[in-house]
């Protein structure tokens, strides 16, 4: 175990396998790909090729190089070929049998000094190692897809694992330009297992016709940044890779959040697992394509045809960052804009925060002075919400206090005119307790803003019961208009992105309140494993950790899933007022400005 690891056996050559030998072939090892297929075996032979010539097209390497590289790397389709290897990685179907039948084969075949990994995303290798005659030398290695791109590495150690073992293949990671993190044996260890209940939860959504597929993806990808939506996601891992996953994620957690939706099974018996079928959540040109294609599920192109009300004006009210920011998105689109705040002082300053904010935007080069100039023209500061009775659209950005929004959608219901919509800007509270509070809740409907406003392109529409559809038209139009994407979905707590991202973030807190894995190796793995622009409790620290403790217990509330009550270690920090950057210290300690 002390000795390099030269010679490594990648047993498996699907799109894993092969990209953990074009990986290691590149990196100066000996690579011995063993798979029962000729053609799987044929097919990662010329993916190599295919991507050393493209490597040499973009001169990275020399065709000297590629040759090498080549060379390097050959294929057998019995495990013998494994006798001198000094490392072998399986990568076989995910399954306990078939990594069982493997292990065991090679018990008898492998030096005793050979290092045994695992390429499982889910599946215990405490157990695996176990039926093995040497568990000492067999750990997980989990590597992401695809492979040379993804930098994040598992390295996965059993109670069994000799330290050796897990150094000397940590080190191997390093060489090959990887960033490993060292994790435990629990199903689906770092990023798996906050990414697959994610997803789960997502499946779900879509099950229960919240919200389309594609508001569903486009929501988490311009509401969170994330490089894809989550149904999206499931198709290029496959419906039943997620489904096997969720099963042993469940079969260990009993965690209700993590026992696969209805959806995955249909899915998978039907043949429909994803781009490997050419068919899952979408529909693809063909198998193993990416390009997606119309099918009867995808919306026609007309349906923000007009129906709506002719909105000319807009009252933004509120004097926060949110107001502020939703006025300055409106008056950029050309409209009139009244921004009412309890004072005119507070309406002033709200105004001036905007000015400074197109300030910078012109120093910028992404508007001219007189486009600024203009802007700032169309916004008229008010002291009273008495200067709505002409507006045509109110969006409300007040408080995230129940009572606060009901008290002022009831001023509004007195001073708005006939047919103005009435909009709440609320990210977790129940729209129709605020469309109640008037006498025309057919007019009130949730207009979701992300934060920064006029930066984040997603707008989340959230009609209740009694929304008029006519009003309904009108806000989609209007959110198209002020250049946002419109995302539809019904009256239910959290409705789409926060939904499914706190109870991630929830996830998150309990794997470091159980003392799995350090704060630091989980954002680590969620940067690198699964593509975020941040890791959980980055983002924690940054929305506020008293935010997101509330939009927790709403959810809890609402769905009433011991799964999403929230995690102890929250309640506490909160509790201690450690709320994040906001008070210089939450998940980590920030200096104070």
């Amino acid at each position: 175990m002390d000795t390099p690891l030269s010679t490594i056996a990648v047993v498996g050559l699907g799109t894993m396998g092969t990209g953990i030998a074009d990986v290691l072939a590149r990196a100066g090892r000996e690579v011995i790909g063993i798979d029962i297929s000729d053609t799987a075996a044929a097919q990662a032979v010329a993916a190599l090729e295919a991507s050393t010539a493209r490597a040499v097209a973009r001169e990275r390497i020399t065709e000297e190089e590629r040759q090498d590289v080549l060379a390097r790397f050959r294929t057998f389709s019995d495990l013998q070929a494994a006798a001198g290897a000094d490392l072998v990685i399986e990568v076989v179907p995910e399954s306990y049998e078939a990594k069982q039948e493997v292990f065991r084969a090679l018990d008898g075949i492998v030096r005793p000094d050979a290092i045994l990994a695992t390429g499982t995303n889910a599946l215990s290798v405490t157990r695996l190692a176990a039926d093995s005659a040497h568990p000492e030398r067999v750990l997980g290695l989990h590597f992401f897809a695809p492979v040379q791109a993804m930098k994040l590495v598992e390295v996965v150690s059993s109670v069994l694992t000799d330290p050796r073992a897990v150094d000397a293949v940590t080190r191997l990671a390093q060489d090959l330009g990887k960033e490993p993190v060292a994790v435990g044996d629990r199903a689906g260890f770092i990023a798996d297992g906050l990414l697959f209940g994610y997803l789960n939860q997502a499946a779900a959504m879509y099950e229960a016709k919240y919200a389309s597929r594609e508001d569903i993806d486009a929501a988490m990808k311009l509401g969170c940044g994330l490089p894809m939506g989550p149904l999206a996601l499931l198709d290029l891992v496959g419906v039943d890779t997620a489904r096997t996953v969720l099963e042993a994620m469940y079969a260990a957690s009993h965690d209700r959040l993590h026992a696969p939706a209805p959806i995955l099974k249909q899915l998978s018996e039907a043949g429909l697992t994803g781009r490997k079928a050419g068919r899952g959540f979408y529909t693809y040109a063909a198998p193993g394509s990416g390009e997606v294609v119309p099918d009867a599920l995808t919306p026609l192109a007309s349906a923000d045809a007009g129906g709506g009300r002719e909105i000319r004006s807009v009252g933004v009210a509120g004097s926060g960052t949110m107001a502020s920011g939703i006025a300055e998105v409106f008056a950029k689109a050309g409209y009139a804009v009244v921004l009412a705040a309890r004072s005119q002082e507070k309406a002033d300053t709200a105004k001036a925060r905007i000015a400074k904010s197109l300030a910078r935007s012109v120093d910028k080069g992404r508007m001219t002075a007189e486009a600024r100039d203009t802007t700032l023209a169309l916004i008229t500061p008010a002291g009273s919400l008495d200067a709505f009775a002409e507006v045509d659209l109110a969006v409300e950005a007040v408080a995230e206090d129940l009572a606060v929004k009901q008290e002022l959608f009831g001023r509004l219901d007195k001073i708005c005119k006939p047919g103005a919509v009435l909009a709440t800007t609320t990210s977790s509270l129940p729209v129709i307790a605020c469309a109640r509070a008037t006498s025309r809740p057919q007019d009130v409907i949730g207009m979701h803003f992300f934060n920064p406003a006029p930066a984040m392109k997603l707008v989340e529409i959230v009609r209740t019961v009694l929304t008029a559809d006519d009003v309904h038209a009108t806000v989609r139009e209007v959110t198209t208009k002020i250049r946002k994407h419109p995302v539809d979905c019904g009256d239910r707590a959290g409705f789409i992105v926060n939904a499914l991202l706190f109870p991630y973030l929830n996830n998150a807190v309990k794997m470091v309140q159980e003392h799995y894995a350090t704060l630091d190796d989980i954002d680590a793995a969620m940067k690198l494993g699964g593509g975020y622009p941040m890791g959980p409790f980055e983002l924690l620290d940054v929305v506020g950790l008293d935010v997101s403790l509330a939009i927790e217990q709403v959810l809890h509330r609402e769905f009433r899933d011991p799964g999403l009550a929230p995690a102890p270690l929250l309640e506490h920090l909160v509790a201690a007022g450690c709320l994040g950057r906001k008070t210089g210290r939450g998940f980590r300690e920030y200096a104070r400005r």
